[in-house]
């Protein structure tokens, strides 16, 4: 399996990802909720009921619909309209419907109040979409340095027994020697300790690999029966970095510096909904009324109609200032937050960069030592056939060429992971996988 396919697998199967978009589910109707507040809406209201009183029945029959609508600027209209009509030995309907239309000057006027509910739902909304998106980056990251922990477990199975190949090797040429006269039967014992030692160290590794290779099926839900094998290889390449551009764009593209400014946007706008709320409520209002009666004896109907100004003074209640302060409070916490998150950031960045530029130069320094290590161990046996070197030396420098073959494989896969790393801080890593959420 290759690091994309594996990828590829996380997106569809991963069990955090897969929750993330069911919470979206909801997150989004929030934001249909917010928008349906100015659309009309009605409400129905009958009954049917049976009434007897002093031998007389009737029975009463009612509807009573009702009608609101609030607009973008703070007006209310309401339209009701009910009738009942008894039937029986008492017969009569009677007829009710109003119309009244309210309007804020003052507090609950305008457009800039009115709209900030919606305003702060669409911003949540936003936030939600960068939530989803830091996610799947995260998800995506957590597969990707799985993936390479599988790899390297892979490659230290390799690099295990390749070193038991050879500690083998060195003990028949140690018992050739022996037969020759050339080495004393005693210095042998090192050698089988030595094969003895790497046989558990291939164990271990072997173990290490089942390990790996759990944690990356748990990552992409898979059978954890399954038997994948990590194809990609290891390949580090040199990657030149521009520290001011990585800052800029971590600053502008970070998941978690976006949703903080949209956090403050909405302070903002609570904000301007609190100071409002602790203005007077004026508002003018103006009414329609019409009712009819019909009995068995007459029919009365009637047309009433009002206009004027509302006044409402609140005395002694400060819990309109406390929620002022607050908001106004909340507002310059999200604002220090933000100041605080975006120097984190640039140091979370630096640190990152300078782990890529030390990575690569514990890989150079790591290669040069395991190609020296391969070329003293390749001497030394030369030097043990001639009779020129001991057993020991020989094990001395397989056990260094062991050591840097394993620092060589951490450095690489260490300087991959630190890329990795760099490209999830700066806050690229689905653009680096071309990840386009259908959200």
């Amino acid at each position: 399996m290759s690091l994309a396919e594996a990828v590829a697998l996380g997106l569809r199967d991963n069990r955090t990802i897969r929750s993330a978009y069911l919470e979206r589910v909801a997150q989004k109707f929030d934001l249909v909720v917010a928008r349906s507040q100015y659309l009309p809406r009605l409400n129905l209201v009958g009954g049917v009921f049976r009434d007897r009183i002093a031998g007389t029945t009737s029975t009463t029959t009612t509807l009573a619909p009702v009608g609101t609508w609030l607009s973008p600027t703070g007006a209310t209209a309401q339209f009701s309209w009910a009738k009942a009509e008894t039937r029986g030995d008492l017969r009569g309907t009677t007829e009710t419907s109003r119309l009244t239309v309210t309007q804020p000057l003052l507090r609950g006027a305008g457009l800039a109040v009115n709209l900030a509910p919606l305003r702060i739902a669409t911003l949540q909304e936003q936030i939600n979409q960068l939530q989803l998106k830091a996610t799947v980056a995260d998800t995506v990251t957590a597969i990707v340095l799985g993936y390479r922990s599988l790899l390297q477990a892979q490659e230290q199975v390799r690099l295990a027994r390749s070193s038991l190949e050879r500690s083998t090797s060195l003990l028949a040429t140690n018992q050739a020697l022996i037969d020759a006269g050339r080495m004393a039967a005693a210095d042998i014992l090192q050698t089988r300790a030595d094969v003895a030692s790497q046989q558990l160290v291939l164990i271990q590794a072997e173990q290490q690999r089942a390990t790996a290779r759990l944690a990356l099926l748990r990552l992409l839900a898979l059978d954890l029966r399954t038997n994948i094998v990590a194809a990609d290889p290891i390949e580090p390449q040199p990657v030149v970095i521009d520290l001011s551009e990585v800052i800029a764009l971590a600053l502008s593209s970070r998941m978690d510096v976006l949703a903080q400014r949209k956090a403050l946007a909405q302070d903002r706008e609570v904000v301007r909904v609190a100071r409002n709320n602790r203005l007077w409520d004026v508002s003018v209002v103006a009414s329609v009324r019409h009712d009819a009666t019909t009995g068995a004896a007459a029919a009365l109907a009637q047309t009433s109609s009002e206009v004027g100004v509302q006044l409402s003074i609140p005395l002694g209640d400060y819990s309109k200032r406390q929620e002022d302060i607050r908001a106004t409070t909340s507002l310059r916490v999200d604002e220090v937050r933000l100041e605080d998150l975006g120097q984190a950031v640039e140091a979370e960045v630096r640190d990152a960069v300078q782990g890529v530029d030390a990575a690569w130069r514990q890989l150079l320094a790591a290669r040069e030592a395991r190609a020296l290590a391969s070329q003293a161990l390749g001497f030394a046996r030369e030097k043990l056939q001639a009779g020129r070197a001991s057993n020991f030396e020989v094990l001395s420098f397989e056990a260094g060429l062991r050591a840097a073959e394993n620092q060589e494989l951490a450095a690489g896969v260490g300087y991959l992971n630190a890329l990795t790393t760099l490209d999830q801080q700066v806050g690229g890593t689905l653009a680096t996988w071309r990840i386009d959420l259908n959200d």
